[in-house]
């Protein structure tokens, strides 16, 4: 039998009330992972994170399971969405140099910022427009722009947005990418594109790396190659966008201070306190890690052993925190509001497929 204590002020502990460890959740996202890795390889058209975002999704609503994702496993899994995706998202450094953005030209560069800055603040201005909850407008949009699913957990960091609106917006970019593998192929030809732009529309077009990878390789290596190339431009914007945000979020909660110091003034605030938190860092932490690994990258001094092992080991991470995130869907909330999360999907698909195609024929 449980002891429990009591306390002053009828605070109560004991065993029975112990919160469960980290541990559950984490060799949860493990298995996940190895389940994601084994269908990788059994499907290689299914990108290892596109099924690790599935796989938490479908653990997260299995009888005799959901309630172990809900209950024991949800710190641990919470923990590999945040942490794990901090790291990830670090090591997504090392595949980017500066040589490789200098090398495709800036008529390529301002398109691609033309790409990401529309699809951003279109998708951002529909979701509010729509009536989306929370932050999902901002992290869809960030999504979308930007790198799929590793860029909402980064933007999720500094803006603190709640899980469930993380999930909800993972889930649907994942759903996009994952219907680009098999949409954009069938329109490589009858839109008039050689490999070369194909490749390019990809990379500026579809949400995740693995999934631009995913949809590229069926044109062949030439457009593999400007696909990833111009993919990696777009995560480039991760850094100034999550700084962007940093800031934002400062701001806010700078006048939410400033408020609440009024109101405690004028008397009416007594007893609150004007504490909203710990104020976010202008840049945080792991953007500053971002940078730095492009930087190491530019340097060319790093082993190609060394890159393949960070390839490996970003997957991995990714992977864990994406399993992590897909756990903390509810299809119910999401069906709720699925009207108008698919009409937002499906608008800013085509805002940043047209946008991007025009691009391409532009700068071809």
């Amino acid at each position: 039998m449980a002891v429990i204590n009591a306390r002053p002020g009828g605070a109560r502990t004991g065993t029975a009330a112990a919160p469960p460890g980290k541990l559950p959740g984490l060799a949860m996202a493990v298995l996940g992972v190895a389940l994601a890795w084994a269908a990788h390889r059994l499907v290689p058209a299914v990108p290892m994170l596109t099924a690790a975002v599935v796989l938490g999704i479908a653990a997260a609503h299995l009888p005799g399971v959901k309630a172990r994702v809900r209950g024991a496993g949800r710190p641990g899994l919470t923990l590999a969405g945040k942490r794990l995706m901090r790291v990830g998202v670090v090591l997504l450094g090392l595949k980017l140099s500066v040589g490789d953005v200098l090398g495709v030209g800036w008529a390529t560069v301002a398109m691609v910022l033309v790409v990401v800055t529309a699809t951003f603040f279109g998708t951002l201005w529909l979701g509010r427009r729509l009536g989306l909850r929370g932050d999902q407008p901002l992290l869809i949009a960030t999504g979308y722009s930007i790198c799929g699913a590793s860029a909402i957990g980064a933007v999720s960091e500094v803006s603190g947005s709640d899980e469930e609106d993380v999930a909800t917006s993972v889930a649907l970019v994942t759903l996009c990418g994952t219907l680009a593998i098999a949409v954009l192929p069938l329109l490589h030809h009858p839109l008039g594109l050689d490999d070369t732009q194909f490749g390019r529309w990809v990379g500026a077009g579809v949400h995740d790396v693995g999934q631009v990878v995913a949809t590229a390789q069926t044109a062949g290596p030439a457009a593999l190659g400007e696909a990833v190339l111009v993919k990696l431009m777009r995560v480039a914007l991760l850094a100034p966008l999550v700084a962007a945000v940093a800031v934002s979020v400062s701001r806010r909660r700078a006048h939410a201070r400033a408020a609440a110091a009024v109101e405690e003034s004028a008397g009416e605030g007594a007893g609150k306190g004007t504490a909203q938190g710990k104020r976010p860092p202008l840049v945080p932490l792991f953007v500053v890690g971002f940078l730095a690994m492009v930087a190491v990258r530019s340097t060319g001094a790093v082993p190609g052993g060394v890159l393949d092992a960070a390839q490996h080991a970003q997957e991995l991470l990714l992977a864990a925190a994406l399993f992590g995130l897909g756990s903390a869907v509810h299809l119910p909330s999401l069906i709720r509001t699925g009207g108008r999360v698919a009409a937002l999907g499906l608008c800013s698909w085509v805002v940043i497929a047209g946008v991007s195609y025009g691009g391409v024929l532009l700068t071809a």
